[in-house]
């Protein structure tokens, strides 16, 4: 019996096809179901994720994207419209997407309404000069949230840095 259970577990490791073959590796990355960036081309990230170590310090909870004022904003992803107004004198547009995904943009003259439903590269606003530490002439401020973890939004394109999260509840998208 011994000797028929060694046969079939070896036969069952050599009968496997064989791994596929590995192809080059992208030079860019893929963009995660259906996300994109939310300025036109590939603009430069000027000022990356710096999560704080607890909730309630400072530190910067998105990406900043170097633009030129007046650029078209768009939406990253389809989703809805949660919020478009105005937050401590600068105009933000908040959009929920599936899987408990909100992204928010900032400083933006917005060109949508909350409820409106938005499709991948949508127009949302044009970008508002004014960003408080932008190098360049205007910076998009860009967002993500699931529930109230930031995220680096750059993850949705396939960069970003991966962080171990603690079991209890955190998930990455």
């Amino acid at each position: 019996m011994r000797v028929l259970l060694t046969l079939l577990v070896f036969g069952a490791m050599f009968a496997a096809p064989p791994a596929a073959a590995a192809g080059p590796v992208p030079r860019a990355p893929v963009p995660a179901a259906g996300f994109g960036w939310p300025l036109g081309g590939t603009p430069t990230v000027v000022r990356r994720f710096d999560p704080p170590p607890q909730p309630w310090l400072a530190g910067h909870r998105g990406v900043d994207l170097a633009g030129e004022p007046g650029a078209p904003v768009l939406a990253a992803g389809p989703g809805t419209v949660a919020f478009a107004g105005t937050v401590a004198g600068r105009g933000v547009v908040s959009i929920d997407h599936a899987n408990g995904l909100r992204t928010t943009y900032e400083p933006v003259l917005a060109s949508v309404a909350a409820g409106a439903a938005v499709g991948r590269g949508s127009r949302i606003g044009a970008l508002a000069p004014g960003h408080a530490g932008c190098p360049v002439a205007a910076c998009l401020h860009w967002g993500l949230r699931r529930g109230d973890s930031y995220l680096d939004p750059l993850l949705l394109l396939g960069f970003g840095r991966v962080r171990l999260l603690p079991l209890a509840g955190a998930t990455a998208p």
